[in-house]
């Protein structure tokens, strides 16, 4: 029985080693994923700000 607890133990690190590596990355490809679809949303905006800005202009006048 002795033998089977010094598996474990030597187990241990390697398995606490993986669980925090697999947080970090989720929280890296949540942090990846939420910062695109902000980038994405103030893209959106702006060039909807800009179409609103040219479509305001009169035709035939340059600035």
């Amino acid at each position: 029985m002795s033998t089977f607890w010094t598996s474990v133990a030597a187990l241990v690190p390697s398995i606490g080693v993986g669980v925090l590596f697999y947080f970090a990355m989720r929280f890296i490809i949540r942090a990846d994923r939420n910062e695109r679809a902000n980038l994405a949303r103030l893209d959106a905006e702006e060039d909807a700000r800009e179409a609103a800005v040219t479509a305001s202009k009169e035709p035939g006048v340059t600035p």
